[in-house]
């Protein structure tokens, strides 16, 4: 009988594919082995040729439910004889190349297990399979097999290795397979560190009674420590915001269970796919007709909104058992600090944040925040807020042809970085604001694992123009010290190559709209209000917002008030004579006049508006201004909208739009229609302006369009022959930059 090799590429470590192919090859009576290697899973497979071809088809059409083909072969052979079928060990010849396997939410099998009396692995908190369960997180090298993890540390036992060699068995072949005897131990602590308990059963119990009466709990999850108290008690909530530094920035608020959370808020069929889904994102959700008792101002303070999320792992789950409350579960860290995932940096920075501390001694290796993902209400346009537990470090259905290994460093404010250094390409989970030291050293350490997992020096770093970048700098070096080769790229234009890469847009004509806060511009300015044409491989800028005053460099940002003084006209002096001391106002008007940076920052025009409607005059939190505009419309009627621009299909000009809002309050107009004709005009500009100049594709990026209001505007006004375009599988805010650096070196002529 001949002899077939089938090699399959994609997500298909660490997913149960062996297992799979394993009892698949039985049912067909065939004979061979699967292994994993470094580029995917390899079988040889003898038998009927008929069969053969059954069970290829049946592999590529039914795989493992979290597996993601990506591209498969099959050819003849010589003839090999084998008495069985068998998985064999991994052998890896070469450098990896092929996806790393994200984190699973547990799954049902599993929760029904740690909830059942009977089963062995009752309130066992690390229970997996080969379907559920983290993988990036305790990844240590590739391919996918228990001892290139950290749960190697845990040898199974007599049980647990009976069920891995089990081909009947759930857990066959599962590399994070543990349970009570062999597996994780989890002990509770006071922030001192004296151990209060350390058997699972009172755990749990004594976790629901401390939060029940106002503690805040750390607690260390399998992608890194969350803080969680009650969701109902105001004050404890407030106690965590002073010891985080968190004044008004939301906190995200977990459901003990589905059922919970739908008697508490309604839920479209979008929310509800991905909140059980295997990614288990927070969900932004509108506070429409909210029947529960969560002290919503403390949450999310002034917001008409919750995010919102289901337990994921074997921790929460057995915890959600024993409240009969939702909690609040925010990232173990203080405010804009990466997330902690060791146990001693753990104790030694939260220790005057948390009552007590959730331990266990499953080391990870990747720390991950969760990711935040938002629906809009009219057309349903999802936005991601956040990318990363359950989506990185895999971006998928994307072929790139390079023979260079490249690197990209990100931006430095929501950083990330993407690697390609073989056929895959990678996108590191969210890091944060390189500004802060430690998130500094989270990203210097993962571009460090991934030339280490990968064996591979990139051969071109790309960085952003801004040359006073954090992660600019670092790239810098690096070229430096490896003589490698450099190449800066505009922010916006990366960011307008990300959204034309994420839809293979380069064989279009197309218009790219980029709003957001600030980037350094190639004219000197402070670039954030951009819009470019892109054709036959070029960038070209052909509009932006109109340039205004760029003042007192990133207190700007934190202070509306400064974009409205620098957008107001004369007449508006009183309102800001409310808004700033004799001195201030002197002082500043006086810088203005001798002002020579400008800025056409989108994100700056809504901090003024903000400012100019008594909403906000600082933000606490990045964006804050933005999201408290958007917070004002609940449900609207585009028919009454108008727009604030004489002329929008020439362009956009702040100072024009600043004096009719002006208008509109002097004539005692709702706050919230000001803000939806805002909106709208923005969106009428972009949809004008790509009708005078005949394009039939508009691709939108930056943080300014995780506005899901302007998302509906937008698709609601483009006529039927303009197609729009916003990011699918990326957040539009600077967590693209990235990967837009790497679309630009390999599409755009420079």
């Amino acid at each position: 009988m001949p002899t077939y090799k089938i090699t399959i590429s994609g997500q298909v470590q660490g997913v149960g594919f062996r297992p799979f192919v394993y009892g698949l090859a039985k049912s067909f009576s065939l004979t061979g082995t699967v292994s994993n290697n470094e580029e995917g899973v390899i079988i040889f497979i003898t038998g009927l040729k008929n069969s053969m071809q059954q069970f290829y088809k049946k592999l590529l059409q039914n795989p493992p439910p979290v597996s993601k083909i990506k591209n498969s072969k099959i050819m003849e052979v010589e003839n090999m004889k084998f008495a069985d079928f068998n998985i064999v060990p991994s052998v890896k010849s070469g450098q990896v190349n092929l996806p790393l396997t994200p984190d699973f939410a547990i799954c049902d099998d599993c929760k029904n297990d740690i909830q059942n009396p009977e089963n062995r692995r009752y309130n066992y908190p690390f229970t997996t399979c080969v379907n559920c369960g983290p993988r990036w997180a305790i990844t240590q090298t590739f391919p996918f097999e228990r001892n290139h993890t950290t749960i190697n540390d845990f040898p199974m036992c007599i049980e647990c290795e009976k069920e891995y060699l089990n081909p009947l068995d759930r857990r066959f072949h599962s590399q994070t397979n543990t349970c009570h005897t062999c597996g994780i131990s989890l002990i509770l602590l006071d922030n001192i560190g004296n151990i209060i308990a350390s058997a699972s059963e009172n755990i749990f119990k004594k976790i629901a009674k401390l939060l029940s009466v106002g503690n805040i709990v750390a607690i260390k999850n399998t992608g890194g420590y969350l803080l969680c108290c009650h969701a109902e008690n105001a004050a404890v909530i407030k106690k965590l915001r002073i010891k985080k530094n968190r004044p008004n920035k939301p906190f995200a608020v977990l459901f003990p269970s589905l059922e919970f959370l739908q008697n508490d808020l309604k839920l479209n069929e979008f929310q509800l796919k991905s909140l059980i889904s295997t990614e288990r994102p927070i969900n932004i959700i509108p506070l429409r007709n909210y029947k529960g008792k969560i002290a919503l101002n403390a949450v999310a303070p002034g917001l008409n909104q919750l995010g919102v999320m289901l337990p994921y792992s074997g921790i929460l789950q057995l915890l959600a058992n024993e409240i009969n409350f939702p909690i609040i579960a925010t990232s173990g860290n203080i405010h804009s600090s990466p997330i902690i995932g060791n146990n001693e940096e753990a104790l030694e920075k939260l220790q005057y944040v948390a009552d007590y501390f959730v331990q266990h001694n499953l080391e990870i290796s990747h720390p991950q925040d969760d990711s935040v993902v938002k629906f809009s209400t009219k057309f349903f346009q999802k936005v991601l807020f956040r990318r990363a537990r359950g989506y990185a470090p895999n971006y998928f259905d994307f072929q790139i042809n390079s023979e260079e290994k490249i690197m990209a460093m990100g931006a430095d404010l929501k950083n990330s970085i993407a690697f390609y250094p073989n056929e895959y390409l990678y996108i590191s989970q969210y890091l944060g604001n390189l500004e802060n030291f430690n998130v500094y050293n989270r990203f210097t350490s993962t571009v460090n694992s991934f030339i280490s997992i990968f064996e591979q020096q990139p051969e071109v770093v790309l960085v952003d123009k801004h040359p006073g970048y954090q992660s600019a700098q670092f790239g810098k070096e690096m070229v430096q010290k490896n003589k490698l080769k450099l190449v800066e790229i505009q922010h916006h234009k990366a960011h307008f190559s990300a959204i034309l890469g994420e839809h293979q847009l380069f064989s279009e004509k197309v218009l790219g709209v980029i709003f957001d806060g600030t980037g350094y511009g190639e004219d000197g300015a402070i670039w954030g209000g951009e819009f470019f044409d892109y054709e036959a491989y070029k960038i070209e800028r052909i509009n932006h917002i109109d340039y205004f005053d760029w003042m007192l460099g990133d207190k700007m940002s934190k202070e509306p008030r400064l974009s409205l003084l620098s957008l107001a006209s004369d007449e508006m002096m009183e309102v800001l004579k409310e808004k700033f001391t004799q001195n201030e106002l002197k002082t500043y008007l006086t810088l203005k006049k001798s002002n020579s940076l400008k800025t056409s920052s989108a994100g700056r025009l809504f901090d003024a508006v903000a400012s100019l409607l008594n909403i906000t005059d600082y933000n606490t939190y990045e964006g804050e201004a933005a999201i408290l505009l958007e917070n004002k419309i609940r449900n609207y009627d585009m028919k009454s909208c108008r727009s604030y621009l004489s002329a929008p299909e020439k362009g956009i000009s702040g100072t024009e739009i600043i004096k009719n809002i002006y208008a509109d309050l002097k004539n005692e107009t709702a706050k919230k229609t000001i803000i939806l004709n805002f909106l709208f005009t923005l969106a009428f500009a972009i949809i004008e302006l790509a009708k005078t100049k005949n394009y039939k594709h508009i691709a939108v990026s930056g943080g300014v369009f995780q506005n899901t209001v302007l998302a509906d505007l937008l698709i609601a006004l483009a006529p039927k022959e303009i197609k729009l375009y916003f990011h699918k599988e990326l957040s539009p805010n600077d967590e693209n930059i990235s990967f837009g650096q790497m679309m630009y070196y390999l599409n755009i002529k420079q």
